[in-house]
């Protein structure tokens, strides 16, 4: 009965530990922009490493672009404001991410670093 008891309190302390690995504070990206660009520049590289990375991009304004994720039952909601210096990547919203008190799953963290590399990548790119 004793080793049942220890069992069950140890399958019980691994799966809080396990569910508490699944979220990470919500990472707030600025980035900044080479020197030589355009604000244009920049809003086409954006656009295009959405495009890449699967992201519904869509212009809400000047010098705004807002991003949509949809990866099978989940969803995010990105706010991009950028200019010919800088852009930043904003959490605005998500579905069945577990976005509670400034934590959010750990995918969304990682989707919108390969994002933001994307975006590098295609401002370093010749134009």
């Amino acid at each position: 009965m004793k080793k049942i008891v220890k069992w069950c309190t140890a399958f019980a302390i691994m799966g809080a530990l396990a569910g508490c690995a699944r979220t990470a504070p919500v990472d707030q990206i600025h980035s900044t922009v080479s020197t030589g660009h355009t604000a244009e520049q920049v809003k086409s590289a954006i656009l295009k490493a959405g495009h890449q990375r699967q992201w519904i991009m869509s212009e809400a304004g000047p010098g705004v672009i807002k991003g949509r994720l949809q990866a099978r039952d989940h969803s995010a909601d990105i706010r991009i404001p950028y200019s010919a210096t800088s852009y930043s990547i904003n959490y605005e919203s998500s579905l069945n991410l577990k976005a509670s008190d400034g934590k959010i799953h750990k995918n969304y963290n990682r989707w919108v670093h390969n994002l933001d590399k994307d975006i590098q990548l295609n401002l370093s790119a010749p134009q």
